[in-house]
């Protein structure tokens, strides 16, 4: 086994990026404070051609070098957009048929590992400030909740993580669903 060189990797340029055919899910972040976070949630959506990033309310934009730090340069492929108002974007993007999912822990939330979807669907899902989470006005916007299980003490996860455990869980369904 040897590991693979960079020059090995077959990586899109950002121009190949912007015409890939992307992954039908929107992200939404409102409320994020680190800038690290939002970094690394850019960098995650870049890995799995995901469409569009809405940062909202006090989310940090690019050009920012602590986003920089952890994005590497997704903030030049992932397409993104900046709104004040999430309760905005998300009856914009209902408004659109998109199909949107808080990520939170709520009455009713149908767990990741339980949740299908649809190939023939666009997906927003919803992520909020690493204290307070989704906030409850926004949650009731959503057509739902998604909430990943956890089984130890704390049952709450870095927003970075939970961006990347729902992403790629939902990458691989959708694929699976293509093939």
């Amino acid at each position: 086994m040897r590991k693979i060189e960079n020059s090995e990797l077959d990586r899109k340029s950002v121009e190949e990026f912007k015409q890939a055919e992307k992954t039908p899910i929107i992200i939404v972040l409102d409320d994020i404070r680190s800038l690290h976070n939002i970094g690394s949630v850019f960098r995650t959506s870049d890995a799995f051609l995901i469409e569009k990033i809405y940062l909202c309310g006090i989310t940090a934009t690019p050009p920012n070098k602590e986003i920089n730090k952890t994005a590497l340069g997704a903030t030049d492929t992932v397409t993104w957009e900046y709104q004040k108002d999430v309760l905005q974007v998300i009856s914009d993007l209902k408004n659109q048929n998109i199909d949107v999912y808080a990520i939170e822990q709520v009455e009713n939330a149908i767990f990741l590992d339980n949740f299908q979807p649809e190939t023939n669907k666009k997906y927003a899902l919803v992520f909020g400030n690493e204290v307070f989470g989704v906030n409850q006005e926004a949650v009731k916007l959503c057509d739902g909740a998604i909430e990943i299980p956890q089984l130890g003490t704390k049952h709450s996860l870095n927003i970075s993580v939970s961006t990347g455990i729902v992403i790629w869980d939902l990458f691989c369904k959708l694929r699976k669903d293509k093939n």
